[in-house]
């Protein structure tokens, strides 16, 4: 099989419809009247850099596309998590709620462009942030990733985020397919703020409260320390179901699952720091520990296996396995940087650490009897990234150019481990415990490898009207071997009021060790045949004897190819507008393959391995995709009377991904009628999130009153499964959030309710969507989630 025609693919959206979106948008945005010309400069202005190594660079005038969300934009909705922050503001990155999904309820992931969200690169201060030790194994939207964490950040600590829509790994290195997403942090030693905030959903569940500071001090005679301290608690949602499955269970009729958020606690402690050591040289550094502990629920284990069977003696009416997990991050940067001969340079080392470590409570292994504990510590992930870098970057006057042409140079060594840890030997002997089963032994090891880079770019303005710039990086993997990233950029500004962007590269994405390397052994609720079913599943790295036995490859490099072409509108200093077509090919996607369901020929097979299992899975280059495009973004300010201000802002991202070619199957699967990548996995992959996503918001100032309204519609999405009779397309929806505060002295007091017309999701229908039996009525790819209307208020002290 190699090729896409074997899996329907959904129409694209009809071109007349994108024209005429577009042909109003430029209307509508050319006839504003030219009364608000003499206003302060907008946004547009603002210096960035992300994607640049100018000293210059503004908005504006950048090659690719970026967004600016300043610390007030991540403060105008009510949540706390940066990642459904960001899901607001942004149209094209999606944040899915996923439940009952092991440890993906505790580190749920976000996506930029429909893509995995492995393949955005998260940077602080322009410093890599190191990837989550958790890899998303069950069903969700990104299956098979193990990102960065965006919610190990506290919204507290943030000064603003510089948000690159562009490939940009020729800059960056590995993961910056999608894009870069850059937080920068608060600085200097003035002022301060202490914040509280308190939620609860209209279903009086899901209570949220949280309680934030971050201020300033001196360092020494001329440098500043800035710390940040953040405490969030929330309680857990549930939108299950009644379960009617079996008249003769004990609690039939009775909500017995839990669907929804996880119980949360969550602190936060962070410092951003610079010392000056002499006129052109500072010492800088920060760091961040975050500590999550959650509880999540399982899937519900019925009180009878059959029958009447009672399935163990210690829960008579069934029971809820309950996930406690504890997400343990560190991160610390520190650096001194200068200037010398024309040159400023910046070298760092940078040292982060995820770990995640699981108890599985209220349970019971199934083997023990009625001997056996209810309580097992399942073990832990650890991902550690260490990393050395040096930036050098200057300014050359050339006879002809506008303006000095900026060159840059630079080299990284990086080094990454990742460990598992195995549980006590209740919690994976025989069946296991219930809801999760521990790593076992053979499952635990230390894995690593090292990399070193070298890069270059450069940057010029070649007349008043025409930029370019080129960057080049050159990259070598203990692993895997080399892979060389370029990219070519450019702009023209035929008026002050309108101009063309252009970019083309190639980039790369590193396999991660834990793609490559996680192994477990647990119970998973596999669809066979239509039907949910709780199966002993194998996930087994491509090392491991089990994966070869069952035809796995060490994995490749995912290699892409970015194209973009975008127009930037400015037809009056308070008004802007982009649009940005754009084109992502990406070859040797890494997927996590469907549940590989074993006969009892390929059971025996790992069964002589001491493997006892009833399905399998692992990692494979599975696919070629295609991905196209368009990001519309506006903003517009009107002019008042005094210090009223109104502004109005508009985003909308249209996003389609095909494939191109699905990899070679296994001759041993195809020898047992296996299908590695099958339809579900390949539809997962291109379907599983919204094709389109528009918002309009409006912000209004009057008399220290500041309001803001926002209506986001996220389009229709498909839950797929390998019977595409099965499959479930779910309806558009538009969520509305409203917020307002009041300023009084150095007090600013808040409230607001977030999806205020109680917006839901359709219900999930089929069985084949894992509903079982309607006890799990929501789907997991809801953009949006499924909690309903949230009211929530804050108050802040700053000085």
């Amino acid at each position: 099989m190699d090729h896409a025609s074997n899996y329907p693919l959904p129409l694209s959206l009809p071109k007349r419809r994108n024209a005429l979106l577009v042909a109003s948008l430029i209307t509508a945005f050319s006839a504003m009247s030219a009364e608000a010309q003499e206003l302060a400069a907008s946004q547009s202005d603002t210096v960035i850099v992300t994607g640049t190594r100018s000293i210059k660079r503004t908005v504006s005038d950048s090659e690719a596309p970026i967004d600016i969300l300043t610390s007030k934009d991540l403060q105008s909705t009510g949540s706390g998590e940066l990642a459904a922050v960001l899901s607001r503001l942004l149209p094209s990155l999606n944040f899915p709620r996923p439940a009952v999904a092991d440890g993906t309820s505790a580190s749920r992931p976000a996506q930029l462009r429909g893509l995995s969200p492995d393949q955005t690169l998260v940077l602080v201060n322009g410093k890599r942030w190191h990837t989550s030790a958790v890899v998303n194994v069950n069903g969700t939207a990104g299956r098979g990733s193990s990102p960065a964490d965006l919610n190990t950040i506290p919204i507290s600590a943030i000064d603003k985020i510089e948000v690159l829509r562009d490939g940009a790994a020729a800059q960056y290195g590995s993961d910056a397919i999608a894009g870069v997403i850059n937080i920068i942090l608060k600085k200097g030693a003035d002022g301060g703020e202490v914040q509280a905030g308190i939620g609860q959903y209209s279903q009086r569940d899901g209570t949220q409260g949280s309680l934030s500071a971050n201020f300033g001090t001196v360092l020494g005679d001329r440098g500043w320390a800035r710390f940040t301290a953040e405490q969030r608690n929330q309680k857990e949602t549930n939108r299950a179901g009644a379960d009617f499955r079996n008249p003769l269970e004990p609690l039939y009729g009775k909500v017995t699952q839990v669907q929804g958020d996880p119980k949360l606690q969550q602190t936060n402690l962070g410092v951003n720091a610079s010392l000056p050591l002499a006129a052109d040289l500072d010492l800088y550094g920060f760091a961040n520990y975050s500590r999550r502990n959650t509880d999540a629920a399982a899937t519900w284990r019925t009180a009878y296996t059959t029958g009447t069977t009672l399935r163990t003696p210690l829960y008579p009416n069934g029971f809820l396995p309950n996930e406690a997990a504890t997400n343990t991050d560190v991160s610390i940067v520190a650096g001194i940087k200068g200037k010398a001969n024309g040159w400023r340079w910046d070298a760092s080392v940078n040292y982060g650490s995820s770990e995640f470590s699981l108890d599985v409570n209220n349970t019971v292994n199934l083997s023990l009897g009625a001997t056996s504990p209810t309580s097992f510590y399942a073990g832990k992930l650890k991902n550690t990234q260490t990393l050395a870098n040096f930036d050098a970057a200057r300014e050359f006057e050339f006879a002809g150019l506008s303006n000095p042409l900026t060159v840059a140079v630079g080299a990284e060594y990086r080094r990454d481990q990742y460990e598992i840890g195995a549980g006590e030997p209740n919690s994976y002997f025989g069946s296991g415990a219930q809801g999760f089963s521990g790593f076992q032994p053979s499952n635990a090891g230390s894995f690593s490898r090292h990399s070193a880079s070298i890069y270059a770019n450069i940057e010029a303005e070649l007349s008043n009207q025409l930029s370019a710039s080129f960057a080049l990086r050159h990259e070598n993997y203990s692993d895997f071997g080399s892979v060389t990233s370029g990219k070519l950029s450019g702009r023209f500004e035929f008026t002050k009021e309108f101009a063309l962007r252009a970019a083309a590269s190639n980039g790369f994405r590193a396999p991660s060790l834990a793609q490559q390397n996680y192994t477990i052994s647990t119970t998973n609720l596999i669809t066979i045949n239509g039907t949910s079913q709780l199966v002993d599943t194998g996930t087994f790295g491509v090392a491991t004897a089990a994966a070869k036995a069952l035809g796995a490859i060490p994995l490749e490099a995912e290699k892409s190819r970015n194209f973009s072409l975008g127009a930037v509108i400015q037809p009056a200093k308070n008004a802007s507008l982009s649009i940005d077509a754009y084109q992502i090919d990406i070859d040797n996607r890494i997927l996590y393959s469907g549940n590989l369901v074993l006969p009892a020929a390929l059971q025996s097979v790992l069964a002589k391995q001491g493997v006892l299992v009833g399905a399998a899975r692992y990692f494979t280059n599975a696919l070629d995709t295609r991905t196209r495009g368009v990001d519309v973004v506006g903003s517009y300010q009107i002019p008042l009377s005094g210090t009223d201000k109104l502004g109005f802002t508009l985003a909308y991202n249209r996003n389609d991904t095909t494939v191109k070619r699905v990899g070679a199957n296994p001759a041993i699967l195809t020898q047992n009628n296996l299908l590695l990548i099958d339809r579900q996995t390949v539809s997962r992959a291109i379907d599983a999130t919204p094709k389109d996503k528009f918002s309009i918001a409006a912000d209004y100032g009057f008399s220290g009153w500041s309001v803001h309204g926002q209506a986001t519609r996220y389009g229709s999405f498909v839950s797929p499964q390998n019977n595409a009779t099965l499959d479930q397309t779910y309806s558009a929806n538009t969520v509305i959030d409203i917020a307002a505060s009041y300023k009084l002295g150095k007090w600013t007091l808040s409230a607001g309710v977030d999806n205020l017309t109680d917006k839901y999701p359709d219900q999930v229908t089929s069985a084949g969507n894992l509903n079982t039996g309607g006890t799990l009525p929501y789907s997991t790819f809801s953009p949006y989630g499924f909690n309903g209307r949230y009211y929530y208020a804050k108050a802040v002290y700053t000085w």
